[in-house]
């Protein structure tokens, strides 16, 4: 390759994340702001895995993590029908702005759809005005506002 050329990237793909995936996805959680350790992410993956209502999603590219996407799917009561929460999302900054993050959006709205799921919700913090863009961007409309207790100590 000359000097100017750019190393090839692999198309990338989505697959279900496994137990093997959890320092990936501590890796990818840790990105969005929420640290855990892969003992932790195991856990998660574990409990994701047993519950029908939920998925979580892993993107590669050249067989390297760089994406994930969680979804749970429920019964609205207001809605009087089934909705999914996408529940975490993130792209690893260098793979940001390759249609990682869209892809990963296409692949839940699709198996939302094969599930009866007519409407998908998504929460973003208010500071991440970038990911609101995103968000509308993808065809996502202001919604309403969430509000939040935490309980314990």
């Amino acid at each position: 390759m000359g000097s100017g050329a750019t190393a090839q990237v692999g198309e990338p793909r989505v697959r279900p994340a496994e137990p093997g995936d959890a320092s990936d996805v501590a890796r990818l959680l840790a990105l969005l702001g929420y640290p855990c350790e892969r003992d932790e992410a195991f856990e998660r993956i574990a409990v994701i895995a047993q519950d029908r209502r939920q998925h979580l999603l892993l993107a590669e590219v050249d067989g390297q993590a760089c994406g994930l996407i969680a979804l749970y799917t429920l019964y609205s009561l207001a809605h009087g029908a089934e909705l999914a929460r996408i529940t975490a999302l993130v792209v690893a900054p260098e793979h940001c702005r390759r249609g990682i993050g869209r892809l990963l959006l296409r692949e839940v709205e699709l198996l939302s759809r094969r599930h009866r799921v007519h409407r998908i919700e998504v929460a973003s913090n208010a500071r991440r005005e970038g990911a609101h863009a995103f968000y509308r961007g993808c065809g996502y409309a202001d919604g309403s506002l969430r509000f939040v207790k935490m309980l314990g100590d």
